[in-house]
């Protein structure tokens, strides 16, 4: 709880600015229309912030965020669900599915392997992605799909390459074709932030990835 006597605007302003890519000038002007708007906007605005902290889950197949058991891609029969796209974060996903420039299905990392943070295989999606392509249980874990190509579609930097080189040792052993989004992604670039034409051109570009 805050202290007493805490300006209310500090602590609004305070608490945006902690969010990524959110500087102190920006969570200001960001604080200052929340308080200035109209009545029915911020209680909507609460509203929101509220219910979809308690109600989005995990995807019981992609692992994507989402009201449900399953997401809309996942449940959606026309989506080619022997084409999964592996990306590292929701807003990857997203960013994906603007573009149009695919109509298979996901499977969500929520991160990439970076040792100096402390994040390894077990911290990310890795073992869902295992179960969901395991020819042994009939890929019960893909609503029974079998899936004949991976597409790692992790940033260009060396942390989303050391992702999709692991990922593609992993799945050498299962005999799926394993390929990785072309260079029309610009090196160090990040999938979230490229625009329509440039998904569309790394997807279609698309090469082998060699376990190594």
């Amino acid at each position: 709880m805050p202290a007493s006597g805490h300006d209310p605007l500090e602590r609004l302003t305070d608490l945006l600015g902690r969010l990524p890519g959110v500087g102190e000038k920006t969570a200001l002007r960001l604080a200052l229309h929340v308080v200035t708007a109209d009545p029915a906007y911020v209680e909507a605005l609460a509203d929101a912030l509220v219910t979809a902290r308690a109600e989005l889950r995990l995807c019981e197949r992609c692992r994507d965020l989402c009201g449900g058991p399953l997401c809309p891609r996942c449940s959606d029969a026309r989506r080619d669900a022997g084409l999964l796209c592996v990306v590292a974060r929701p807003q990857d996903r997203i960013a994906m599915e603007r573009a149009g420039v695919f109509r298979g299905v996901y499977h969500v990392l929520h991160g990439v392997l970076d040792p100096l943070a402390g994040v390894g295989p077990n911290e990310l999606e890795i073992d869902s992605l295992l179960r969901r392509l395991d020819p042994a249980d009939g890929h019960a874990g893909n609503g029974g799909a079998p899936v004949r190509e991976v597409i790692v579609a992790t940033s260009a930097n060396v942390e989303g390459d050391a992702t999709a080189l692991y990922v593609s040792r992993l799945l050498a052993p299962l005999g799926i074709p394993v390929s990785r989004i072309a260079s029309g992604l610009a090196v160090g670039g990040e999938v979230e932030y490229a625009d329509a034409s440039t998904l569309h051109r790394a997807l279609e570009d698309r090469r082998p990835l060699a376990a190594g």
